[in-house]
């Protein structure tokens, strides 16, 4: 009878574990049960080609008109690495992740938290933001913040109302000198995108999340390989 009884338990376990997996993972248009869209925009940052110049977040905070004290886009760095003088810095980009999953959305209670069913980008509608900040607490990239001047919620947006609505590039990728900023149709497998993501090993922050970031990373590696 115990030996029932643990079989039971055991797979009542396995069984709620498969569902929260489930739950956390599946596509959001997929659960609505419309067609996957034809353009999904991502963006790549690669690491070892960045300078570190922040050339990128002049150019965001310029064409995007977002306000002193607040950020859509950040160069973190790291280091120094080495000795002096041989001595170089990594950069990493830290912004809005764009997630196929996102839990910004799912938590927003007006809807002004929304993924564009044309793009796949993470949108905000100001119009519809009362600014109760739930989906700046469930963003676990903490990009999200409330703009003083709109008292909405803000954050990169790819330059959506600005850049491409022009048909243009976003404002950093324009404005990046050594060309480490990369964007583009991740549906479309002629782009400069996927074939920069099939040429070079990428990475994505906090996958295990289930949030499906189309942010990608190409890690800078220096020095030789440890085993």
């Amino acid at each position: 009878m115990e030996n029932s009884k643990r079989r039971f338990l055991k797979g009542c376990g396995g069984l709620l574990a498969g569902i929260s997996v489930y739950t956390v993972t599946k596509s959001p248009l997929a659960s609505n049960g419309e067609p996957e869209p034809q353009v999904k925009y991502a963006m790549v940052h690669d690491e070892s080609l960045c300078i570190g110049c922040l050339a990128c977040e002049d150019a965001c905070r310029e064409v995007n008109q977002v306000p002193e004290g607040v950020t859509r886009l950040k160069i973190l760095r790291t280091g120094p690495f080495g000795e002096y003088p041989d001595q170089r810095y990594h950069f990493r980009r830290h912004s809005c992740q764009h997630c196929e999953s996102a839990p910004c959305v799912k938590v927003c209670p007006t809807g002004a938290a929304y993924i564009d069913k044309e793009t796949g980008i993470v949108a905000v509608n100001e119009d519809r933001c009362v600014g109760c900040q739930y989906c700046i607490a469930a963003c676990p990239y903490q990009v999200r913040f409330i703009n003083p001047e709109t008292k909405a919620a803000d954050k990169c947006d790819f330059c959506q109302q600005t850049q491409l609505s022009q048909g243009l590039q976003p404002a950093c990728v324009q404005a990046c000198p050594t060309r480490a900023l990369v964007f583009g149709n991740i549906k479309d497998p002629t782009s400069e995108l996927v074939k920069l993501l099939k040429s070079k090993p990428s990475y994505r922050e906090k996958v295990d999340l289930g949030t499906r970031p189309k942010l990608f990373h190409i890690q800078t590696i220096d020095g030789e390989l440890v085993l």
